[in-house]
């Protein structure tokens, strides 16, 4: 077995090489008595993409920030390559669009800028190579020219590609996205996604929370069907099936079979930021 890398950042925090990148194990969750997890486990390997579905307060975002290591959970443990989530710079979350301030002061190239804090080191000033490393993430987003843009000046779609490009300077090996896709229009998803198809091409880890059952079976190696326990993880064929929807969303859920076989889903829950799920 290789020898256990060590961060240069964070000298404390070690990756094993031989581990899988993410592993959750017996993870749950409680706020204030309600159960908001309980019980996952499973384990990710380098390079896969990973759409995780389920109803409005399901526990999507409670799952990525215990990964992220922003939230603890109640029991349980999750390893990022063999060891304990905090401190690791290589987890880039990216949460919903409906939970960051656009009204902060900061320009594009800031805001990526801020994936090289864990890099560059807190209160020192980025060098050279950490502004090319900058740019070159903005221009394998497309977004170099939007550079000295303010980051409310962007459309949705604009914001989202501002994110990857920070989880892209950040060199990050595992990236969590909560609801990337929500009301943005179709050439802009389409966007998101053939971006994250260049995220696979650099053997980086997705998690991408979705609401869209099709781009779930469609764009994914694997999806997650989640409502506070696991229903089901494994390939979109297996995991979409109408047994299992109606499992997962049960009285919010009308199933509408097409000629084709196929089975669309409508969520008829509200709406919203799921908050503490």
């Amino acid at each position: 077995m290789t020898a256990p890398a060590r961060n240069p950042t964070y000298p404390h925090v070690h990756h094993d090489p031989d581990a899988p990148i993410l592993e959750v194990h017996q993870l749950t969750v409680r706020y204030n008595g309600r159960v908001a997890l309980e019980d996952i486990s499973f384990h990710l390997q380098a390079g896969e993409r990973v759409a995780v579905v389920g109803p409005n307060g399901a526990g999507k975002s409670t799952l990525f920030k215990v990964v992220a290591g922003v939230l603890p959970p109640t029991s349980g443990e999750v390893m990022i390559s063999g060891f304990g989530p905090r401190g690791h710079i290589c987890i880039a979350y990216v949460p919903q669009r409906s939970q960051v301030d656009w009204h902060f002061p900061a320009s594009v190239a800031d805001v990526v800028m801020m994936g090289r804090i864990g890099q560059v080191g807190f209160f020192r000033w980025p060098r050279r190579p950490d502004w090319d490393t900058v740019h070159g993430a903005l221009e394998a987003v497309d977004m170099n020219s939007l550079a000295n843009r303010q980051i409310g000046e962007l459309s949705g779609g604009q914001q989202q590609r501002t994110f990857l490009a920070r989880a892209l300077a950040q060199e990050a090996e595992l990236v969590l996205m909560d609801e990337p896709l929500n009301g943005l229009d179709t050439p802009s998803q389409e966007a998101i996604l053939s971006l994250l198809e260049k995220l696979r091409e650099r053997n980086i880890t997705v998690m991408v929370a979705t609401h869209d059952l099709g781009q779930a079976s469609s764009h994914f190696d694997r999806v997650m069907l989640l409502n506070h326990r696991m229903i089901r993880f494994g390939a979109p064929q297996e995991v979409l099936t109408t047994e299992n929807l109606l499992q997962a969303y049960g009285g919010q859920t009308h199933l509408i079979q097409s000629t084709d076989g196929s089975t669309t889903l409508a969520d008829s829950c509200c709406e919203g930021d799921e908050g503490h799920e």
